[in-house]
């Protein structure tokens, strides 16, 4: 299900995507009896798929990766990368596996479908992750979409469990930055169109190239440095969800009702 991507990819592209990825659901990749995590549309290219599996398993050394690509030339290309941990299957948004992963990440994939379509892919997808389990402590699986540069500096994606959205994540290279509006140009499908006076993305980009003139002194100090204090300024205002350890990684996680469209 769904229609092939243009599959432009490159090494490292998805290393911010990935680091998050670890940090925020190492513990339930742990947890899980079998941690199969899925890369959906990875392009014309295996590389993505190759990286994931060696970054999850940095966090649970058990983990598995499933690269699921709907051109069938793509995962006859992208068959002998196969190893340990590592498989390529024909298939799209149905998410061709018997049982459900724990991890779907889904990157550059929606940016071409319209807007209207991606909260019926994100219900399928959604219902193709493991299911919570709070007897055990566990939110269930974690779907995470969203969009890139080429070169992987600025990347916004949306975190989803089984119950639905739960967070928009803001990532970049911070030397690369000239104001945190910047990463509008990367917002996922369900929030691009919604950069428009009157909604919340749009005011929540406004009051963070605000926080960040403020926190012009300091930038003496360095980018970093002023990204954080930033974002300090900007939790005043905004349900940031994550703390230093993530800002100084140039990220800030918000809650996704803060930020969903209105109507």
């Amino acid at each position: 299900m769904g229609t092939v991507t243009r599959g432009t990819t490159n090494p490292n592209r998805l290393r911010r995507m990935d680091r998050w990825i670890a940090a925020a659901h190492g513990a339930e990749l742990r947890r899980a009896a079998d941690p199969v995590a899925v890369d959906l549309g990875y392009g014309a290219a295996p590389w993505t798929a190759v990286e994931l599996l060696a970054r999850l398993r940095s966090v649970a050394p058990h983990a598995r990766v499933v690269g699921v690509e709907i051109d069938p030339a793509r995962v006859a290309a992208a068959r002998p990368y196969e190893r340990d941990g590592l498989v390529f299957r024909h298939g799209g948004f149905e998410v061709p596996l018997a049982g459900h992963p724990s991890l779907i990440r889904a990157a550059n994939v929606l940016r071409q479908y319209d807007e209207d379509e991606v909260a019926g892919v994100w219900e399928r997808l959604c219902a193709r992750l493991a299911p919570a389990d709070p007897a055990s402590g566990s939110r269930g699986g974690l779907l995470v979409e969203g969009t890139c540069d080429e070169i992987g500096r600025r990347h916004v994606w949306v975190a989803l469990g089984p119950e639905g959205p739960r967070t928009v994540t803001f990532a970049t290279r911070l030397g690369s930055l000239d104001r945190p509006s910047d990463l509008a140009e990367r917002l996922p499908k369900a929030l691009i169109h919604r950069n428009v006076p009157g909604e919340p993305v749009h005011a929540f980009l406004r009051d963070f190239d605000r926080a960040w003139a403020a926190a012009a002194p300091y930038a003496s100090y360095g980018a970093r440095q002023r990204w954080m204090r930033a974002v300090r300024d900007l939790t005043a205002d905004w349900p940031v969800v994550d703390g230093p350890v993530r800002w100084r990684q140039g990220e800030v996680t918000v809650a996704w009702g803060a930020l969903a469209p209105r109507g």
